[in-house]
C-alpha cells in the first residue's frame, strides 16, 4: 500500500532542510561503516552521531567564502561536532554525497507522484464507470465519426495511466542507485564496503561501476519519463478543452460560485485548469531536454550537469504533481453534458451510419463495394449540402430502395450496432 501524501509535502522534498539532512545521513551512514572497519574510533562515532546537525544559514555563510557547498557543509557539521568531525567525509569525494543523496530525493519525489498517478486512475475508473452507456459521438481529425460511449474515453485514459505508472515506477527503480567510490570510482581511498552500507542504509542499491558521477543517463530516464507523463496529461487536457467548447460543450471543468471567466465578458466559463496543464507539459519537456544534454560530459565527468539539475529535478517533479492535483480535481468535478452529446450526434442527420449501409450492401446484398461506395456516397454529400435526413434520402433514392427495405434501414442506425462490445473491452479491466 502506497503512503498518502501531500502537495506541501512534495514541496518540502526540495527544501534546503531536507536536502542537508541526506547530505548527513550519507556522512553518518559512511561513518558507520568506516567504524565497522576500524578507521573511525568507537567513541567518535558515537560523538557524530549525537552531535552531527547543520545550520542552513550558517552552511550559506561558509559558501559565501568557500564557493564550495559540501566544503560549507562539511565545515558547518564540524561546528556542532568538534574534534571527532575529522572523520567526516574521510575518503569520500564530494559527488559521493551529492549524487547519492540526490538519488534518495528523486527516489521519494517519485514515489509521491506514484501516489498522484494513483489518485488519478481511481477518478478516471470512476467516470469510466459511471459514463460506460454513456453514448456521444467519435471524432477522427475532429470530424464526427461513429458512436462511442464517454466511459470508453475515460477507459483508454485510464490505460494510459496505468502505462505512466509502469514508466513512473521504471524510472525510480533506475534511478535508485548510490555511489561511495571516490574522486574518479576506483575506491583507492574507500573501502567498496562502505559504499554497500551507505546504500542499504538508504534504500539504494550500489553503482556496478561509476567515475566520480553516477552516469546522468539515468536522470535523463527519469526526467523524460516525466515529460511522457506531462504529455499523456496534456493529451487529456486539450481533449476536455476541445468538447468544452461552445459549439460542442459535451463536458465542462467545474466552475465554482464566484469564479469569474472574463474581465471583460461576464458570460465566460473558460478551461483555464486544463490550459495550464498543457501549459506547464511544455516546461516539462523542455527540462527534459535539458536532461538529456546532461548525459555527453567530458571524460565521463564534469560538473555541467550539477547547476542544470538544480533547477530541472525539483522544478519537474513538483510541477508534475500539481499537475496531477489538478487533473484529478477537473475529472473528479467534471461537468457531463449527455444530451448535449445526443444533440451532436445528430447534428450530422444521420451520416455516422454510412458505413453501417455501405457493409449491409457489399456484404448482404451483393454489390461490390465500388458500386456500394458510390451509392451511400451521392446521398451523404446530399445531406451534407441539404441538411436532410441521410436515411429519408437513402429511402428516397430507388437504386438503394431496391436493395434496402425501410425496416433494415432502421436497424442499420441503431446507435446499440456501435456498441456491442464495450462490454467486452470493459471486462479487460476487470469491470
Amino acid at each position: 500500500m502506497i503512503e498518502r501524501y501531500t502537495l506541501p509535502e512534495m514541496k518540502a522534498v526540495w527544501s534546503e532542510e531536507n536536502k542537508f539532512r541526506k547530505w548527513l545521513d550519507v556522512e553518518i551512514y559512511a561513518c558507520e561503516a568506516l567504524a565497522e572497519l576500524g578507521q573511525v574510533p568507537p567513541a567518535a562515532l558515537a560523538e557524530i552521531k549525537e552531535k552531527a546537525n547543520f545550520d542552513v544559514q550558517r552552511i550559506a555563510e561558509i559558501e559565501a567564502v568557500t564557493n564550495h557547498d559540501i566544503i560549507a557543509f562539511t565545515t558547518n557539521v564540524a561546528e556542532y561536532v568538534g574534534e571527532a568531525g575529522k572523520y567526516i567525509h574521510l575518503g569520500l569525494t564530494s559527488s559521493d554525497v551529492l549524487d547519492t543523496a540526490m538519488a534518495v530525493l528523486m527516489k521519494e519525489a517519485g514515489r509521491y507522484l506514484l501516489v498522484r498517478l494513483e489518485k488519478l486512475k481511481e477518478a478516471l475508473l470512476e467516470k469510466a464507470v459511471e459514463h460506460r452507456n454513456t453514448v456521444m459521438i467519435g471524432r477522427t481529425h475532429g470530424i464526427h465519426a461513429e458512436p462511442i460511449t464517454f466511459g470508453l474515453k475515460m477507459l483508454l485514459w485510464v490505460d494510459e495511466v496505468e502505462r505512466c505508472i509502469q514508466r513512473m515506477e521504471r524510472a525510480v527503480e533506475i534511478i535508485s542507485v548510490g555511489k561511495i567510490s571516490g574522486a574518479v570510482g576506483t575506491y583507492a581511498n574507500i573501502n567498496p564496503r562502505v559504499e554497500a552500507h551507505v546504500c542499504a542504509r538508504l534504500g539504494l542499491a550500489p553503482a556496478k561501476v561509476s567515475t566520480q558521477v553516477l552516469q546522468r543517463d539515468r536522470h535523463a530516464e527519469y526526467l523524460t519519463t516525466i515529460a511522457v507523463i506531462g504529455s499523456s496529461l496534456d493529451k487529456f487536457a486539450t481533449e476536455l478543452r476541445s468538447l468544452q467548447r461552445t459549439d460542442i460543450l459535451e463536458v465542462e471543468e467545474q466552475f465554482k460560485k464566484g469564479q469569474k471567466g472574463s474581465s471583460a465578458m461576464p458570460h465566460k466559463r473558460n478551461p483555464i485548469t486544463g490550459e495550464r496543464i498543457s501549459g506547464l507539459a511544455r516546461l516539462l519537456r523542455g527540462n527534459a531536454l535539458a536532461a538529456m544534454e546532461n548525459v555527453a560530459l567530458w571524460n565521463e565527468r564534469d560538473i555541467s550537469h550539477s547547476s542544470v539539475e538544480r533547477v530541472i529535478v525539483p522544478d519537474s517533479t513538483i510541477t508534475l504533481d500539481y499537475m496531477l492535483a489538478k487533473l484529478t480535481d477537473i475529472i473528479t468535478n467534471l461537468q457531463v453534458y449527455p444530451e448535449n452529446m445526443l444533440k451532436n450526434i445528430d447534428r450530422t442527420h444521420g451520416l455516422i451510419f454510412s458505413q453501417r449501409v455501405l457493409l449491409a450492401l457489399v456484404e448482404e446484398k451483393g454489390l461490390t463495394r465500388e458500386r456500394a461506395y458510390e451509392l451511400v456516397q451521392r446521398n451523404a454529400m446530399q445531406s451534407w449540402r441539404t441538411g436532410e435526413s441521410f436515411r429519408s434520402l437513402l429511402l428516397k433514392d430507388g437504386d438503394v430502395a431496391s436493395l434496402l427495405t425501410p425496416q433494415e434501414v432502421d436497424e442499420l442506425f441503431d446507435y446499440n450496432y456501435h456498441l456491442k462490445n464495450v462490454d467486452l473491452i470493459y471486462s479487460r479491466f476487470g469491470l
